[in-house]
């Protein structure tokens, strides 16, 4: 890919993303761009990147040809007023935020836009990302395929309707929080038997990715997979039953309902 990417922004998402592109040699980091307020994230991301990175939102915006905007998004309407006149009308703007709608990005500008609404996940940091991606009517076919081949360069990226875009940070954005949470109570449990910490830490994480990696591959139902582990009289429909008993389905999907809420609450305010 030959063009220029900018990140608007650069904290610890902005980050996973721009080593991830560098990681797979989709771009090289002298075609990337970026911008933080602090000096001293600026400094550590050139030195640990190699790419450029000042404090001018206005000199990113003109110089890039997909421009990503990873700041939160309280931050978002400000950022748009100072940028929207340095934007060229040819730029893709990909949103990395939740509640971001595509028409407050395009209302905030004097043309018609070109913007891709994306919701990353901090696994991109170790190139096992799931993405969502939403671009409005302005983008070109050719243009979703080179915003959605950043994102493959660190993981796996799904186009979605907007109207699902509120429930993407439950099942994907967030849910690594949740999983982090499963991974620690299964290791202390383990220590609790008497198991080391890194070793109970390894057991489990190890355990949850070799899990997700069977659905994913085998294409069965997590039901069915369920299913082949529980001996009949054996350890783990035990297990099984103490957490039907105990409630973690519904504590899940009470989460989930929980972060979806709180998405749309955003979009709401951002109209």
């Amino acid at each position: 890919m030959s063009k220029k990417i900018g990140f608007l922004g650069c904290g610890q998402m902005g980050q996973a993303m721009i080593q991830g592109m560098i990681d797979s040699k989709v771009v090289e980091a002298k075609q990337i761009s970026a911008t933080a307020v602090t000096d001293e994230t600026i400094d550590f991301v050139s030195d640990e990147y190699g790419i450029y990175i000042s404090n001018d939102n206005k000199e990113l915006a003109a110089s890039s040809d997909i421009l990503f905007l990873a700041v939160k998004p309280y931050i978002y309407e400000g950022v748009l007023q100072e940028i929207r006149d340095s934007v060229p009308e040819d730029t893709i703007i990909v949103t990395v935020a939740a509640g971001i709608t595509l028409a407050k990005i395009n209302d905030a500008f004097d043309f018609n836009v070109k913007v891709v609404r994306s919701m990353p996940n901090t696994p991109s940091l170790v190139g096992a990302g799931m993405s969502v991606l939403c671009p409005n009517d302005f983008v070109t076919e050719e243009d979703l395929a080179s915003v959605k081949e950043i994102f493959e360069s660190f993981g796996e990226a799904e186009v979605i309707e907007e109207k699902l875009m509120d429930a993407v940070p439950a099942v994907s954005g967030s849910s690594p929080a949740f999983v982090y949470m499963f991974i620690e109570a299964m290791a202390d449990a383990a220590v609790q038997q008497g198991f080391p910490r890194d070793k109970a830490y390894k057991l489990a994480a190890q355990s949850v990715q070799g899990a997700a990696k069977m659905v994913l591959e085998t294409g069965r139902h997590p039901g069915e997979l369920k299913d082949t582990v529980c001996t009949p009289g054996g350890t783990t429909i035990e297990g099984v039953t103490k957490l039907e008993e105990t409630g973690l389905r519904n504590s899940i999907i009470q989460a989930m309902n929980a972060c979806t809420a709180r998405a749309k609450q955003l979009s709401g305010g951002n109209k």
